[in-house]
């Protein structure tokens, strides 16, 4: 199966449950369900646990995971290997019941990278207009803005959520949020301005279009061309069909303009995510389904692709909840992921022996199958087992390598 038949596989079957598990509910459930889901995708940074000290308006709050890597590539291995993948930090404090603040400190693979992931404001009018400004996560897809490690089943993040949106993405900007809640279901919003990616999207050393080559540490200084890059999102949530969102992320990535004299065309970057997350019984279903366009310069056509997509599918099935020694409620998942990466939709013309042309497609490709199991000894700690099994074909359609590996690991807030 190719990979544009694999992913209308992965699309018709995310449909098809979907339309099961809607299907499956009754108006007169819907009636009845008239409570306010509070906990959807846009709380995830308020929804972790912190610890308050008397007479301090500040609480604290953390998380470390770390995880053991065994991979093997054509028969081919580095060996094993460990790492602590992350530290991190959190501050969060009411400074009026309108005001909060939240930051976040992100120490990766030891101290070898250390980063202000979040450091922001929100100032609340009412629950359907509440001001943001700072460092901030922009609502791209399921993950960047609920990355944390303790709430996934896997010990890596989705392909699509880290090399099509390049999360985690932490971005200087500002705008609005809130919640609407017609009948018995959550409306939620972003819309934000920031100072956005920036040159290398192409031209770099990936070789490919590669939209996390964006992230700078200039971007949190200033816009490298004066125009801000816009974010917004749109989910519905209730508690018997679960969550879905459509979100957009995109703006000018170039520098065009130095001291006020245009040197460059206007480049654009545009994403466009849909999300969903929902369960049926004990089986949580989550996925998102990715598209980036970018405007490439016509020398590098044929290397970096204009059109990216791709996506995952998540089933995790809870086994039992039961107490285990001190642990009153562990919970066994079993978990499956499936996912699909093009980074360069199209074909190469080439001439042929006739007056005609030959269109050749392209390779770049990732189809990847997760398999494994995780045990939650408490909401908030978790320990995983993970076996990938990962097909990558290059842009010229090679034959594929193989890579297939074994992970354990460990995460938890604190």
């Amino acid at each position: 199966m190719n990979l544009k038949k694999s992913l209308s596989f992965l699309t018709s079957a995310f449909l098809l449950v979907t339309a099961i598990n809607v299907n499956a509910q009754s108006d007169t459930d819907a009636k009845k369900d008239t409570s306010r889901l509070e906990l959807v995708n846009q709380d995830a940074i308020y929804n972790r646990p912190f610890i308050k000290m008397d007479k301090l308006r500040t609480a604290v709050g953390g998380y470390m995971e770390a995880n053991t890597n065994y991979f093997a590539e054509d028969g081919v291995s580095e060996g094993f290997s460990m790492e602590l993948r992350r530290f991190n930090i959190f501050l969060y404090s009411t400074i009026h019941e309108r005001i909060k603040f939240l930051s976040e400190l992100e120490f990766e693979h030891g101290t070898e990278e250390i980063a202000l992931e979040t450091a922001l404001l929100d100032i609340e009018i009412n629950s359907a207009f509440i001001f943001r400004a700072g460092i901030l996560l922009p609502q791209i897809g399921l993950v960047n803005a609920n990355h944390d490690s303790p709430k996934w089943d896997f010990v890596d993040r989705p392909l699509s959520s880290t090399t099509l949106i390049p999360s985690t993405l932490s971005e200087v900007g500002f705008g609005f949020h809130g919640k609407l809640y017609p009948s018995a279901v959550v409306v939620s919003y972003d819309a934000y301005v920031t100072n956005g990616l920036q040159a290398s999207i192409v031209n770099n050393s990936e070789g490919r279009t590669f939209v996390p080559g964006g992230k700078n540490e200039e971007m949190f200084g200033e816009d490298n061309n004066g125009v801000p890059m816009f974010n917004a999102k749109v989910s519905v949530a209730n508690r018997k069909v679960g969550e879905y969102g459509i979100s957009y992320y995109g703006g000018a990535y170039n520098t065009f303009r130095v001291e006020g004299e245009v040197v460059d065309a206007t480049r654009n970057v545009h994403i466009v995510a849909f999300d969903w997350t929902f369960k049926i019984k004990k089986i949580g279903i989550k996925g998102e389904y990715v598209m980036v366009k970018v405007d490439v310069p016509e020398e590098l056509l044929d290397l970096y692709g204009t059109t990216q997509h791709g996506g995952f599918i998540e089933i995790n099935q809870q086994v039992f909840d039961k107490k285990i020694m001190d642990f009153e409620h562990a919970k066994l998942l079993l978990n499956v992921r499936g996912e699909i990466i093009d980074y360069n939709v199209g074909d190469f013309s080439t001439p042929s022996n006739t007056l005609s042309t030959v269109d050749i497609d392209k390779g770049d490709n990732i189809a990847s199958i997760m398999a494994g199991v995780s045990l939650r000894l408490t909401s908030d700690a978790v320990l995983k087992f993970n076996y990938r099994f990962q097909k990558t074909t290059d842009l010229f359609r090679n034959p594929a390598a193989n890579l297939g590996g074994f992970q354990f690991g460990i995460a938890t807030y604190f």
